[in-house]
């Protein structure tokens, strides 16, 4: 390494000779092939005579730049308005293109921005027209169908309820409405349909609702009632229900069409007639305004539920007179519906007239318009008017009568039962009734012993695998009944199997005893007995029973 003269150390200190300041190092910059390595620089009058270092010697002693700063960013990326502040583009371009403002290309246009901006959204938007329009055309196309389906079934359009629509046959329904009744949780029972089951959870809704504005003295409306009604069962209340309600229950409420009712809406005003709703209680002679109390509710709620059931009654009496041959049942002893009877194709409640508000007279015909204004007209219009009144009077062109329907031809036998006697027809028929007048009205004790009879015979066979692997004359029935339920093929508590066991020791007192010794019960089997013919008999008593 070359050493410093000391005459250069005085050129510096001299202020009329001092050095330039030292630039800072530049940021390393790969050369570009089509230009050539940049020469030394010529030292100066003030430098020193320092031998200069060899572009090998740099790259000898000094470290390679990073990685990230030897790649070449492409054209487009590098003239972009984003990339003219990053290092990497700093670092590829000049001292004259650094010093050198921005062009006018390469500086971000604001319109261009604005533009970007909103073409997504003019997108969208377009995007949103279309399937709006395919949604219009696609409502169109369910009205027309729904219009000329009913026109076929020649039955009149009703207004439909969410969830369960008045005018759809069985087949269109969903299955948790159709299969409702055979769902239901316990054993079969007067289970209702599942609309009529929606009712009566609209009437506790309307009848809470209503309660909380009567007790305190608050005009009840059907505006206020239908959106708690609404906000509570998430389901859509309309006149329709409350017409429903009326005709299951004419007792529950009064129905007046009044004005003056302050409503704090802007879409009603005070002058227009509004529904109002008010409970009918019973007073007492002297007393104060009766309260709607929950001893109340929770009465109408029953009230209202057994008028359900009836209702459901009178169809199924209709469907029992309309069997071969027909049953009748009496109402204090049915317990259960008919196996054959569907319950969630019992049609729909009739809704109630509600009042109305009063319409004021319109002139809806020539006649009534020449009647109240003969003397405002001239002669011309009187007599134009007289023609029209008269051309309207006219009886229409004669219909031809509507064919008559033909007779229901009577039912005939399937082919399968061609050649079979009709007086066996009629005994099985008879025979299959009686079951199941039998299996309707069936109380539910009856049928859970019918349900440990049908247990028993398996039953017979475990305990006696019990006394046999026991190899004892007798066992208690603690020990009995816990061998007995660790072998059944169902879970059983303790407590019911000795309830089966008991049961067979009745039936059977021969083949199996109890006996009580102090605090304990013992059972006893007779092992020598034949358990095919035990079994046999138990299933022989069982169906006996059935029968019964």
């Amino acid at each position: 390494m070359a050493q410093c003269r000391l005459t250069d150390f005085f050129a510096s200190r001299r202020p009329g000779l001092r050095a330039k300041p030292t630039r800072a190092k530049p940021a390393w910059r790969t050369p570009s092939p089509d230009k050539a390595a940049p020469r030394a620089p010529a030292p100066g009058p003030s430098s020193s005579r320092k031998r200069a270092r060899s572009p090998a010697e740099l790259t000898r002693d000094e470290p390679a730049p990073p990685a990230r700063r030897r790649l070449r960013l492409p054209a487009h990326a590098v003239s972009g308005p984003s990339s003219a502040g990053s290092p990497e583009h700093s670092s590829l371009q000049s001292k004259k293109t650094k010093k050198a403002p921005l062009s006018a290309s390469q500086r971000p246009c604001p319109a261009a921005q604005e533009d970007n901006d909103k073409v997504p959204s003019k997108v969208t938007l377009s995007e949103l027209k279309s399937c709006l329009q395919r949604a219009q055309e696609l409502g169109a196309r369910v009205q027309e169908l729904k219009a000329s389906a009913q026109k076929n079934a020649g039955e009149p359009s009703a207004p439909e309820d969410k969830g369960h629509p008045a005018g759809l046959c069985g087949e269109q329904m969903p299955a948790y409405q159709r299969f409702h009744a055979l769902a239901q949780p316990g054993p079969p029972g007067l289970v209702l349909p599942y609309k009529y089951q929606v009712l009566a959870e609209m009437f506790r809704s309307m009848d809470t609702i209503v309660s909380m504005l009567y007790n305190r003295s608050e005009t009840v409306t059907f505006t206020k009632v239908k959106q708690g009604v609404q906000d509570m069962m998430h389901k859509r209340f309309e006149e329709r229900n409350v017409g429903q309600i009326k005709t299951v229950y004419p007792g529950s409420y009064r129905f007046r069409q009044e004005r003056h009712i302050p409503t704090f809406k802007d879409g009603v005003r005070r002058s227009d007639y509004q529904l109002t709703i008010e409970p009918l209680l019973d007073q007492q002679a002297g007393s104060a305004a009766p309260q709607l109390t929950a001893s109340h509710l929770l009465q109408r709620r029953q009230v209202f539920s057994q008028k359900l059931v009836a209702r459901v009654r009178e169809h199924h009496r209709a469907f029992l007179a309309s069997l071969n041959p027909p049953m009748e049942v009496p109402e204090d002893q049915l317990t259960r519906w008919h196996p054959r009877f569907n319950v969630d194709e019992v049609p729909d409640v009739e809704p109630a007239e509600l009042p109305q508000p009063p319409t004021v007279e319109k002139l809806a015909s020539a006649q009534e318009v020449l009647a109240r204004a003969r003397s405002l007209m001239s002669p011309r219009m009187e007599k134009a008017l007289s023609d029209l009144a008269q051309r309207t009077a006219q009886p229409s062109s004669p219909q031809s009568p509507s064919p008559a329907l033909p007779a229901t031809p009577p039912a005939t036998p399937p082919a399968a039962l061609k050649g079979v006697s009709q007086a066996l027809l009629e005994r099985v028929r008879a025979k299959e009734a009686q079951k199941q007048l039998a299996q309707m009205t069936r109380r539910p004790e009856q049928e859970l012993r019918l349900q440990r009879l049908e247990r028993l015979p398996e039953l017979a066979r475990v305990l006696r695998s019990v006394f046999v692997s026991e190899r004892k004359p007798a066992l208690t029935m603690e020990v009995a009944c816990a061998r007995m339920v660790g072998s059944y093929r169902t879970v059983m508590s303790p407590g019911e199997m000795e309830k089966h066991v008991q049961l067979l020791s009745e039936l059977l007192p021969n083949w199996l005893s109890l006996h009580r010794i102090r605090t304990d019960t013992y059972v006893k089997l007779d092992k020598a007995a034949d358990l095919a013919g035990v079994m046999a008999q138990l299933a022989r008593l069982a169906r006996a029973e059935e029968a019964l």
